[in-house]
């Protein structure tokens, strides 16, 4: 059985660095992606990033790119989000994701496994 864990949520101030974890188990995730999703109250869950596990490149949008970096650890089945520089526009719960395909997507529909989410709060 698949599993996606999240840590490392919390109230920060703007400005400061928070990193997120997501250990990954059940599976190995060669030819697969995983991403970071994030949904704020009242909006819909929205794409952050995401890595393709085996070559680690990385795809961002927009509103983190210069801010944000995902990284993989292959040998602990563990995804990161560093984030940098937060904003209160930031705040949201983050959700760590997969799906079995050697591809990024953006969309939610195609990721298979999520995790429970972890609250990120950014106060100003």
């Amino acid at each position: 059985q698949v599993q996606l864990v999240e840590s490392g949520g919390g109230l920060v101030q703007a400005g400061v660095s928070l990193r997120l974890s997501c250990a990954a188990s059940g599976r190995t995730f060669s030819n697969s992606a995983m991403a970071w999703f994030r949904q704020a109250p009242g909006k819909e869950r929205e794409f952050v990033g995401a890595i393709r596990w085996n070559s680690g490149n990385t795809y961002y949008t927009d509103s983190v790119k210069g801010r944000f970096t995902i990284s993989r650890d292959i040998t602990k089945n563990t995804m990161s989000l560093q984030m940098n520089s937060l904003k209160p526009e930031d705040t949201a719960v983050y959700y760590c994701a997969a799906h079995l395909g050697d591809f990024i997507s953006t969309e939610l529909r195609r990721y298979d496994y999520w995790g429970q989410g972890t609250q990120v709060t950014v106060s100003s």
